[in-house]
């Protein structure tokens, strides 16, 4: 069988009258050409049955349309899911990505960035913690971060402040003796931290409502095994020492939250009375778990889509003749969704579903 020819820049301009320059703008720069000719040109693609070569395109311009993406890990759910919600851009802005887990490795990930600029990477989603905001700055590309330290490089975070305000609240709702805030962050001296707003919304709704309140720091790793044995010992530290009390408490992350849930039900064989739990992302886990969690929802696919746009934002200012660069980073704040179920909802009145 005879192999079809392959269709040229130089065919598409015999085939249309325009020359090669003309055919290169309308792919690299297609706003260049009046509508006029960018609909011939596009009939003749369909025409002639072109097919792009994507490599050729990238020898051309220079322009991969490949972002890369640094991420902690893959155990937590919230960036499992997050991961997700950022490849599904792709059908709107038509970007691939190169991903690689970082491990909290610093060395490593300083690696990974090299190999990612080495493939030519138009712009960098980054969410590890690992590498100061002011060093990502100086990499010379578009670049932003998702809930970690940002004050050099633009950046899409959740309202952690009102995260933790509403968590306390709704434990508050629920006439607790004692709210409990555990949080893997090592210490609450570092506002920078977009989750040290969870401390701090936590702390004041407790404070301006004269509840008795407990901070436990904590950074258990990113195993279940090692979760579950701080967990453990952390469980057995409350239930010796607010033993008769109602307890609430508000965890720092879903799969955390899950962890401890399971920990109660394998211990009492049921989730008990005077315990109300909330976590905190509203990933998959929180509505999966054998007790569905009361959580503070970080919107993942909103926060997802605005970070790409950003970026894409950035990227496509690069590319114009004369780019404007930013006067300062953008930070964009996206507001939290609380979701009350069975960890705090416990009597639900038949025929009527608590929110999931």
């Amino acid at each position: 069988m005879k192999q079809k020819k392959n269709i040229t820049f130089s065919d598409i301009a015999e085939y249309t009258h325009f020359s090669k320059t003309t055919i290169s703008r309308y792919f690299n720069n297609p706003d260049s050409l009046t509508l006029e000719n960018q609909e011939i040109i596009a009939k003749a693609l369909v025409d002639l049955d072109y097919k792009e070569n994507k490599v050729a395109r990238i020898l051309a311009n220079g322009k991969t349309e490949f972002v890369g993406i640094i991420i902690p890990n893959l155990f937590l759910h919230y960036y499992s899911e997050m991961l997700n919600q950022i490849l599904a851009t792709y059908e709107t802005f038509g970007y691939k990505f190169l991903v690689f887990v970082g491990n909290g490795q610093e060395e490593t990930e300083r690696r990974y960035i090299r190999e990612l600029l080495a493939y030519k990477i138009e712009g960098l989603i980054i969410l590890s913690h690992t590498i100061p905001s002011l060093e990502l700055s100086r990499l010379g590309i578009p670049i932003v971060t998702i809930e970690r330290e940002d004050k050099y490089v633009c950046s899409v975070n959740t309202d952690n402040y009102m995260g933790g305000y509403q968590a306390a609240g709704l434990l508050a709702s629920h006439r607790c003796d004692i709210l409990i805030h555990i949080n893997y962050i090592n210490s609450p001296a570092n506002p920078e931290i977009p989750a040290y707003g969870r401390v701090e919304g936590f702390l004041d709704f407790c404070k301006e409502n004269r509840i008795q309140n407990e901070l436990i720091l904590k950074e258990m790793g990113n195993t279940y095994e090692s979760i579950e044995h701080y967990l453990t010992d952390i469980l057995d530290d409350i239930l010796q020492r607010y033993s008769g009390q109602k307890k609430g408490l508000f965890i720092s992350n879903d799969t955390q939250a899950n962890v401890l849930v399971n920990l109660l039900v394998r211990r009492y064989g049921r989730f008990p009375e005077d315990f109300f739990l909330v976590g905190f992302d509203n990933s998959p886990i929180s509505r999966e778990a054998v007790i569905p969690i009361s959580t503070v929802g970080q919107q993942i696919d909103k926060i997802a889509f605005e970070a790409v746009d950003l970026l894409v934002e950035q990227m496509n200012e690069r590319k114009k003749r004369r780019p404007v660069p930013l006067e300062a980073p953008i930070h964009k704040v996206v507001t939290p969704v609380l979701f009350r179920r069975k960890t705090t909802e416990k009597e639900t009145v038949p025929g009527r579903l608590s929110e999931s």
